[in-house]
């Protein structure tokens, strides 16, 4: 067995003092850090004193006529999906009130073939005022908020303008079920 001389042992000992402060503190500072961190919660990330949502036919001021229909389904069909939340067919019956109005619909064009010059994809670009109402406190969930959505198509691939404002109207629909979600 091999005897130590002190300014070894002292060194050897340096040496491990070293490897366990430095776990240490690498210990300490990741639970401090997991203390502070604020992306992960167990709470309700809706509102809770909602049960029920009156889903009003959204107002259309552009051109183009059925978007209404489309968006208006498709939330509601969110609503229901993604959320706590009951939609129901009476104003009288809910807890709140989602509203909103188109306020565009564009197509513009995303490439042209190069020798004839006709369009070869599309997008359908949807843009929405929502509003979002408590009926029985008053206050506003959601007030005003610019929503915009797009979806494209080609008529080269047998799609049309029908196909991708569907398309639309489900990614405008997301975006507002997101709205609807608590601010942090």
């Amino acid at each position: 067995m091999k005897s130590f001389t002190c300014s070894e042992r002292l060194f050897r000992c340096a040496g491990i003092l070293t490897v366990f402060l430095g776990f240490l503190i690498t210990m300490c500072v990741g639970f401090c850090g997991c203390a502070e961190m604020s992306g992960y919660s167990n709470k309700f990330i809706y509102p809770e004193d909602v049960s029920s949502v009156y889903v009003e036919m959204f107002d259309n001021q552009s051109f183009w006529r059925g978007v209404e229909y489309e968006i208006t389904d498709a939330l509601a069909k969110r609503i229901e999906a993604e959320t706590p939340y009951k939609v129901v067919s009476s104003r009288d019956r809910a807890d709140t009130v989602i509203s909103g109005r188109i306020t565009s619909v564009s197509r513009p064009t995303l490439s042209v073939e190069r020798e004839t010059g006709r369009a070869l994809e599309k997008q359908v670009e949807l843009e929405a005022v929502v509003n979002w109402k408590n009926l029985k406190t008053g206050k506003l969930f959601v007030d005003n908020r610019i929503v915009g959505a797009s979806a494209s198509y080609s008529e080269w691939q047998q799609q049309g303008f029908d196909y991708a404002s569907t398309l639309a109207a489900n990614n405008l629909a997301q975006k507002i079920v997101e709205l609807m979600e608590k601010q942090w």
